[in-house]
């Protein structure tokens, strides 16, 4: 369930929105005048979003760059050919 603050709570509480943040490893959705304004969340849990975008556009690419090449060699080829090369 999302937690959802008033932008006075921001001002007059932010050490409680602060704890709530990092307690609850979750943002805090701030209002003005009833509207959705900001969102406030814990360095840690922006970080961990930053770094699952960071995966997931990668995983993306190397999608991508899969269905582009033709000439695939499976692991077990790919692992009898070096071993080949490291046997001599």
């Amino acid at each position: 369930m999302p937690i959802i603050k008033p932008i006075s709570d921001l001002r007059n509480n932010f050490n409680k929105i602060s704890e709530e943040c990092h307690k609850n490893a979750e943002p805090v959705f701030i209002t003005k005048n009833g509207q959705g304004d900001l969102v406030v969340m814990s360095i840690a849990l922006y970080e961990k979003q930053q770094a699952l975008i960071e995966l997931y556009q990668k995983l993306s690419e190397a999608e991508s760059e899969s269905r582009s090449h033709a000439n695939r060699v499976s692991h077990k080829d790919l692992m009898v050919e070096l071993r080949n090369k490291l046997n001599g």
